[in-house]
């Protein structure tokens, strides 16, 4: 008799990846700032955290490079690297050459977050890459991680200083939200990552969107993609009180979701005006900040939802229904320390403390 999959909102789901049980990892987002990072790495490498990525976006935060040898420096387990960088401000041998130093200087920790731009590109005029030149820009990275050499006008390019190092070769992490990406991601890359919210029924798409990559077999990689998820998260008793503290990263996550040519079709109806509304208005001279217009349309209920927000239970709760999809890792957005303070340390203290623990026994 076959297995009969779980059915959201009259919807079928293949969850094959739950099968077997596994540990979900958490791991810290964060933004690029010499000042502190060796503290802040130390403190999430004490407070239980698997990993740390810091965004890459050189018109807003100190060079993520740089910034992430600090970070490897200080540490001796935490797995690090950009989350995410792109495909445009660097040649792919510059970022194959400065994540694979990176690998180096952590002995083997190093991970390549990337994406197809936001604001990285938005600051020095370009809109995100498309998926063809996405692809191709994966492509020619795994060819230089890999420490083979691609013809370049009749010259055989490679990292020559990569035959002399005893390092491990680093995974490909792509951060997705349509299915042209999470496709892609699926058949060239170690890992993907969903940029989707918090909503179960949504990260459920993701999910089928790589197994019916999969069942196509045509994947470049031997071992299936290992997925996790960007969340927005805040533990806190008040809700609203939350809602606030994670507005200004909803707002970012959220937007990709209202871009022009996004897929909707796995979208709550009840969020739909509002996403148009992120897509139509969102305010880039205000990236980031709770108080843009964009930020401050969105409602507690559409933080909610697309968040992990509220006391311990609860939060556990959705992150539990989230694990039992095949989930191996959460990327935790937590409350900015620059924007909110003390309150941004005790939410990451609180998160280390009263959730982290459920899911490690």
């Amino acid at each position: 008799m076959g297995r009969k999959w779980p059915v959201i909102n009259n919807r079928r789901f293949d969850f094959r990846r739950n099968l077997e049980s596994k540990i979900m990892e958490f791991w810290h987002f964060g933004v690029p700032s010499v000042t502190g990072i060796e503290a802040l790495a130390q403190k999430c490498e004490q407070l239980g955290f698997d990993g740390l990525t810091l965004t890459d976006s050189q018109n807003l935060s100190n060079e993520t490079y740089i910034t992430l040898a600090l970070a490897a420096r200080a540490t001796s387990t935490l797995v690090i690297g950009p989350g995410v960088t792109n495909p445009l401000t660097r040649h792919a041998a510059l970022t194959a050459s400065a994540i694979a130093t990176l690998q180096e200087v952590s002995e083997g920790r190093a991970i390549l977050g990337i994406g197809r731009g936001d604001s990285s590109l938005f600051n020095i005029g370009h809109k995100p890459v498309s998926p063809s030149v996405f692809q191709n820009y994966i492509e020619t990275l795994q060819i230089y991680l890999n420490g083979s050499s691609l013809d370049t006008n009749g010259y055989e390019s490679r990292l020559k200083w990569l035959k002399n190092a005893n390092i491990k070769k680093v995974p490909i992490d792509v951060a997705a939200t349509g299915p042209k990406i999470i496709g892609m991601g699926a058949i060239i890359a170690e890992r993907v990552s969903f940029a989707l919210g918090g909503d179960v029924e949504r990260i459920a798409w993701g999910i089928n969107q790589v197994n019916q990559t999969l069942s196509k077999k045509i994947r470049t990689i031997e071992d299936e993609p290992s997925l996790g998820v960007y969340l927005n998260i805040c533990v806190h008793d008040d809700v609203e009180r939350a809602a606030e503290l994670v507005r200004p990263g909803v707002g970012i996550f959220a937007h990709f979701t209202g871009m022009p040519g996004a897929n909707r079709e796995h979208v709550n109806q009840a969020d739909q005006s509002m996403f148009d509304k992120l897509g139509a208005g969102y305010d880039k001279v205000r990236h980031g900040r709770g108080d843009a217009t964009h930020a401050q349309e969105m409602s507690v209920e559409f933080i909610d939802r697309f968040s992990v927000i509220g006391p311990p239970e609860v939060c556990i709760k959705k992150l539990k229904d989230i694990q039992k999809l095949g989930i191996d890792r959460v990327s935790v957005i937590g409350p900015r320390p620059d924007h909110f303070g003390d309150e941004a340390d005790e939410a990451l203290e609180r998160f280390a403390s009263d959730v982290i623990p459920a899911f490690k026994n």
